[in-house]
């Protein structure tokens, strides 16, 4: 007999994977330029320079052995000393290299963390902020957790605060927040970090016991303007920092990213030790090595975000003349726009009547909405703008 959960996992795919999938086939039968795929996140413009060059550099002038061969179980000790170092410096936070764990990409960070925070046999709760991103809810049932939705405010989207007091129970054990955020792209501000860490701390005293804030972090980056990502092991002590560099070098294929344990959390050394065994029960030990020792080279480092800038720009103008309302995005590479009918699932087959492939909300936790991938090419986005100008008709037709 098999297990009947992870064959229900295999069966159904996200609905993020299942419409990337209809994209292919679709552009297979019509032609890739006749098919507006908005379904994943993507990036679309190439990694910087300094992702060649090191990588070259590597491969050349690196005996072959010592570069593929495997590196501590956590990661090699010089890379962890390089991301500690930049952090404190960048950003003025608490990190040590013996706390970091290299993991291939912020998930394995995030399932290596909710395994090592969550108690066995215990059913404990993580908190997560709604529209969330959908795996999470795998993540945290798989290490033997209870994910509890609290729906942010609209139309903004940050945290509603009264919502997120209530939701905390003596059961619970994380919270969970990525900022900028998939699917909205909306940035928590400095001043919501604080009061959020505050009620954490009040919490804490209340039910004696720890309370981790992990935070989701693939799009620290990819912010507009002026906005700060507040860095979260300076405002709360038991801290968990999930990095990729998946979405800031354009590298999502390759699976590079660390786990960060604050050095400032209750029991640090004993979190890390179950950090450690987390990846070794999971089979994560020794993150891709070549990848590994290219990252010091990398710190700091972004793609053209440019591009992603002119694309939110482009859709977001116009997208609101259509008729569209969208919250507004700070970050990341999404726009999470609202649906021209309370069926999200009908409006996105709706929308493939003109070839726009877009993902509906109610696997974010938050239905009603689609979210939109802008991380194309800025031309796929200028060709798509008649099918969302006819889309949006076809609706104000239905109701004239």
């Amino acid at each position: 007999m098999i297990s009947k959960k992870m064959e229900a996992l295999g069966i159904k795919k996200s609905v993020i994977r299942e419409i990337f999938e209809y994209a292919k086939v679709r552009k297979a039968q019509i032609g890739e330029e006749n098919v507006f795929d908005f379904s994943i996140g993507n990036p679309s413009v190439p990694a910087p320079e300094i992702v060649t060059k090191t990588l070259t550099r590597l491969l050349t002038e690196t005996e072959a052995t010592s570069l593929h061969g495997y590196t501590s179980a956590q990661g090699d000790a010089g890379v962890r000393a390089a991301i500690a170092d930049y952090i404190q410096k960048t950003y003025g936070a608490p990190a040590d290299a013996s706390l970091i764990y290299l993991t291939a990409g912020a998930a394995a960070a995030l399932t290596i963390a909710l395994n090592a925070v969550l108690a066995d046999g215990a059913e404990e709760e993580v908190i997560v902020f709604a529209p969330f991103f959908p795996e999470y809810k795998v993540f945290t049932e798989k290490a033997g957790g209870h994910l509890v939705p609290v729906p942010c405010s609209e139309p903004d989207f940050q945290v509603d605060f009264a919502a997120f007091e209530a939701a905390i129970t003596e059961k619970t054990k994380a919270v969970i927040v990525n900022s900028p955020n998939n699917p909205t792209g909306v940035v928590l501000s400095e001043d919501s970090i604080r009061r959020l860490c505050r009620i954490l701390y009040d919490a804490q005293a209340r039910y004696g016991h720890e309370i981790f804030l992990l935070s989701d972090e693939p799009y620290r980056e990819l912010v507009y303007g002026n906005v700060k990502v507040p860095y979260l092991t300076a405002y709360y002590d038991n801290t968990i920092v999930c990095y990729s560099f998946s979405k800031s070098l354009s590298l999502p294929g390759e699976r590079i990213g660390y786990l960060l344990v604050s050095p400032k959390a209750q029991n640090a050394q004993e979190v890390y030790a179950a950090v450690l065994g987390a990846g070794r029960a999971l089979g994560f030990v020794c993150a891709p090595s070549l990848f590994q020792y290219m990252i010091p080279d990398c710190l700091g480092k972004t793609s053209d975000l440019t591009v992603y800038k002119e694309n939110r720009a482009l859709l977001l103008e116009a997208l609101t003349r259509y008729g569209y309302s969208a919250a507004s995005p700070d970050g990341a590479f999404y726009l999470f726009v609202k649906a021209l009918e309370p069926d999200a699932c009908r409006f996105c087959e709706t929308a493939k009547k003109h070839e726009l492939l877009l993902v509906p909300s109610d696997d974010f936790g938050f239905p009603g909405y689609v979210r939109i991938a802008y991380c194309v090419k800025t031309e796929q986005i200028r060709r798509s703008l008649p099918a969302f100008q006819a889309l949006a008709a076809e609706y104000q037709n239905r109701r004239g």
